[in-house]
């Protein structure tokens, strides 16, 4: 039989997610409505499908996102992934392109570009294909990332404005990315600068990430006829952007379940060492079950110790270190369990993803994109 170890992805949790981050903007957008008097537009959605969809898989996401207005990714080749999985919407990549062979790519499946940097204009402007592109010009706002600087970013999105004159360009619109939505620095400073240096440009404007998505819902109500957009990820897969608030708190859904078995089970005296290193060493007689998954699958090595784990429905804890393919888990919780009992590392049934995270001084961004692919990846729709 097959090692026992699979990622099970809930497209009806990724649907779910979508439907939250929707109806939260929505309500964003009638609360501001009737405290200033007058309506404002709930932004659209690009639903972020970058990194194989945070490691869900395109074709997934393209089927839980199918409401959403767009979606926005890096790779031309999981672009072509999408329009391949039937979807006909509006698709941004958010690094932009990379050479001028790229453009012929965009036109050929649609695509919408970012614009970052003045190389990317010039190649725009040599093009003269069939189709004309819609872009969004992003400016550097404060995370000195990826961005136009805001003393040049007017002159590239007049520049820009041009080129859609010339018939290069269709639709351009205003994008930056936060650096702090998520904490107590928050997004003042950032879209202080933003608004400043964007006053008066005609276009969409897209700015909010999940945390600012969540946090601050206000600022993305559209301030005119253009349009606004939001860029959700992390939430729309059950994962939470902020330390001090945990999805459930939002009414979201995990969306992958990383679940496996026990293969052997080892009583250890008061005294024994377990794993490599003996890092643990028990204080008491202990009956310690071995899970086959590893960090060849994804799952942290510097997991320590008292990371949650759940074996045949109940909650325990992780022993020693993470080896390559196996880890130790206590089975004094669950006495009666043995050779085949079941084990969420993490998703519906177990800790969440940022539970283990958090024991593993990182994000569950990071667990969620780094499921290795030896590990059997099943979709279900509920």
């Amino acid at each position: 039989m097959p090692r026992p170890i699979t990622a099970t992805i809930s497209v009806d949790a990724l649907t779910h997610n979508l439907e939250v981050v929707r109806k939260h903007v929505q309500q964003a957008a009638i609360t501001a409505s009737a405290a200033q008097g007058r309506p404002l537009a709930a932004p659209s959605i690009w639903a972020v499908i970058k990194a194989n969809a945070y490691g869900h898989g395109i074709e997934q996401a393209v089927r839980g996102f199918w409401q959403a207005q767009g979606l926005a990714l890096l790779d031309l080749n999981e672009a072509v992934r999408c329009r391949e999985a039937g979807w006909g919407g509006p698709i941004l990549l958010l690094e932009g392109f990379f050479e001028p062979a790229d453009v012929e790519v965009l036109e050929r499946y649609h695509l919408t570009t970012s614009v970052h940097h003045a190389d990317q204009l010039a190649i725009l402007a040599e093009n003269r294909g069939s189709r004309r592109l819609d872009v969004f010009m992003k400016l550097n706002s404060g995370m000195n990332r990826l961005g136009f600087a805001p003393d040049a970013y007017r002159a590239a999105y007049q520049q820009a404005l041009r080129l859609r004159d010339d018939g290069i360009l269709n639709n351009v619109g205003k994008m930056t990315h936060f650096a702090n939505a998520d904490g107590q620095q928050g997004i003042a400073a950032q879209m202080e600068v933003f608004n400043r240096i964007t006053e008066g440009l005609p276009g969409p404007v897209s700015v909010s990430n999940s945390a600012a998505t969540l946090r601050y819902p206000d600022i993305s109500l559209a301030r005119d006829d253009h349009g606004s957009w939001v860029r959700p990820g992390i939430c729309l897969y059950g994962g939470s952007p902020f330390a001090d608030a945990d999805a459930a708190s939002f009414g979201l859904r995990p969306a992958m379940t990383l679940a496996s078995r026990l293969i052997a089970v080892q009583q250890v005296k008061a005294g024994d060492a377990v794993g490599y290193g003996s890092l643990f060493n028990a204080d008491r007689p202990l009956r310690v079950g071995v899970v086959a998954c590893g960090y060849a699958d994804g799952y942290p090595r510097h997991a320590g110790t008292g990371t949650p784990v759940t074996v045949a429905g109940v909650r325990t804890r992780l022993l020693g270190r993470v080896s390559m393919d196996m880890l130790a888990v206590d089975l004094t919780p669950v006495p009666m369990a043995g050779v085949g009992a079941p084990v969420v590392l993490w998703g519906e049934g177990g800790p969440t993803v940022d539970e283990v995270a958090q024991a593993a001084e990182t994000i569950g961004y990071e667990l969620l994109c780094a499921l290795a692919p030896r590990v059997p990846v099943h979709g279900r729709d509920i």
